[in-house]
C-alpha cells in the first residue's frame, strides 16, 4: 500500500473542488476538474520511456481510496516495465457491467452539461426501468443483440416513443463502452429493428383549445391574481413554451423596447430568440414586477423556477382539459384561419426553424417587426377589451 503523502487530496475536497485543472494527490494520481465541473481521475507516469496520461474513470464512481490503490498498482507495473493501460483495458472489459457503463455515460455526458434536472432524471430512469432489470448486471462487453431484443420487445409496439428513446440511449452507452475500451466489435443496437415488428407510429397531438374560446379563457384567468394565472396568460400572449416562461428572468426583459430576449441555452433549437411584447403582456409584467426578485414568475422555492405542474394548475382548477403546450397550436390555428400572415412569420413566432439550412443562412433578419404586428393582433384577439378584434391581414 502507498504511504501517506503530504498535501494529498481528501474525500471532501474531491467532492467539493470546483477549480478547473489538475489537482495532484501523489504516486501519479490527479483529479482532473473540467470547466463543466465533471471530475475525472487521471494517472500520469512513464511507460516505455514516454510520459503518458491514463484515465481512471469518473470521481463520482471511483472513490479516492480506490483511485489511490489503482495508481499505486499502476506505478509498480510501469516501474517493472509493463503498460498500465493494457492492464486497465483488460480489467475494464472483464469487470464493468452495463449499469456501471450507463451511469458513467450519464455522469460524463448528461450531468453538468446544461441539461434540465427533469431531462437528467428521465435519461437514467428510462434505462433503470427497462434495461437494468434485464442487462444491468451483465458485463457490458458481453451483451448480445438478442439481449437488446429482450429489452426493447416488451415496449416496441405498445410504447413506440419510449422504445425509440430507449434504443438511442442504449446505442449511446455501447458506443461509449467501445470507445473507452470496455467493449470490442459492433454496437449490438445497430440494425436491431430487423428482429422487431414494424411500429405503427401515430402522431399524437396535445389537446389545444379552439381559438374561438381564447377570449373567455383569458377573461377567467384574469379574474384570479395568482402568479400561475399571470404566467399562463403571459405564455398564451407570447406563444412561448412552458419552460421558457417558467425560467424567465428580469434580465431578459427590455421594457422600453418591448422585447423579451431568450438566450440560446434556454431555447429548444439552441438559438437566441426575441419575443415581441404586446400591451397586455407588458401589463402582466408590470403587475409581476412588484415581486422584485430575479425570476419573473418564481416558484414556491426561492430562486427556483415555477414547476410545470404549478403552471398547469389554473387549467385543472377551471376544469379545462387542454394542455399548456396546446396553446401554441391554438395560436397557430388562429394565424392560419383568421389572418393572411405568411406561414414563415407564424412559424418564427413559435421559434420554429423555417426553410432548409441554405435558406436560413441567407436570412439575416428575424423579421421582428412583422412578428410584432402578428403578436399584437393575437393579443387583440385574446383580450378584445383592447378594442375591436381586427387581425393583421384579416380575412373577410
Amino acid at each position: 500500500m502507498p504511504k501517506e503523502i503530504h498535501n494529498a487530496l481528501t474525500a471532501a475536497r474531491v467532492r467539493q473542488e470546483k477549480r478547473p485543472g489538475r489537482h495532484a494527490d501523489g504516486h501519479g494520481l490527479y483529479l482532473n476538474v473540467a470547466d463543466s465541473g465533471a471530475r475525472q481521475w487521471v494517472w500520469r507516469g512513464t511507460v516505455d520511456g514516454k510520459r503518458v496520461d491514463i484515465g481512471m474513470g469518473s470521481a463520482r464512481l471511483v472513490t479516492l481510496a480506490e483511485a489511490r490503490e489503482i495508481a499505486w498498482t499502476w506505478q509498480r507495473i510501469a516501474r517493472a516495465g509493463g503498460n498500465p493501460k493494457l492492464e486497465r483495458d483488460k480489467n475494464k472489459r472483464e469487470s464493468m457491467t452495463f449499469e456501471a457503463a450507463a451511469r458513467q455515460v450519464h455522469a460524463d455526458q448528461v450531468e453538468g452539461h446544461g441539461k434540465s434536472a427533469k431531462y437528467r432524471r428521465q435519461w437514467i430512469n428510462c434505462l433503470r426501468t427497462h434495461a437494468f432489470p434485464i442487462i444491468g448486471s451483465r458485463p457490458v462487453h458481453a451483451v448480445t443483440q438478442s439481449e437488446i431484443l429482450r429489452v426493447l420487445s416488451p415496449i416496441w409496439t405498445d410504447k413506440p416513443v419510449t422504445a425509440l428513446t430507449l434504443r438511442q440511449r442504449l446505442r449511446t452507452v455501447f458506443a461509449w463502452a467501445r470507445t473507452a475500451g470496455h467493449r470490442a466489435g459492433d454496437n449490438p443496437v445497430d440494425d436491431v429493428e430487423a428482429g422487431l415488428p414494424k411500429q405503427q407510429r401515430k402522431v399524437e397531438h396535445l389537446a389545444a383549445l379552439p381559438f374561438e374560446g381564447m377570449p373567455d379563457l383569458m377573461r377567467q384567468l384574469g379574474e384570479a391574481d395568482g402568479i400561475a394565472e399571470m404566467a399562463l396568460r403571459f405564455l398564451i400572449l407570447t406563444a412561448a413554451r412552458s419552460g421558457e416562461v417558467r425560467a424567465m428572468t428580469w434580465a431578459e426583459i427590455d421594457i422600453d423596447d418591448k422585447v423579451w430576449t431568450i438566450p440560446a441555452e434556454r431555447m429548444k433549437a439552441g438559438v437566441e430568440h426575441r419575443v415581441p411584447l404586446s400591451e397586455p403582456a407588458l401589463e402582466i409584467l408590470s403587475a409581476a414586477r412588484v415581486l422584485d426578485i430575479e425570476m419573473v414568475f418564481p416558484g414556491h422555492r426561492t430562486g427556483k423556477a415555477m414547476h410545470d405542474v404549478t403552471l398547469a394548475g389554473p387549467l385543472k382548477r377551471m376544469g379545462v382539459s387542454e394542455t399548456v403546450h396546446g396553446f401554441r397550436s391554438t395560436f397557430r390555428d388562429w394565424a392560419a384561419e383568421r389572418t393572411n400572415a405568411p406561414r414563415e412569420i407564424a412559424e418564427m413566432c413559435l421559434a420554429h426553424e423555417v426553410g432548409n439550412a441554405t435558406e436560413r443562412s441567407y436570412r439575416r433578419s428575424d423579421l421582428f417587426a412583422k412578428r410584432n404586428d402578428l403578436m399584437g393582433a393575437w393579443a387583440r384577439w385574446c383580450c378584445p377589451v383592447m378594442g375591436d378584434v381586427i387581425e393583421i391581414g384579416a380575412r373577410r
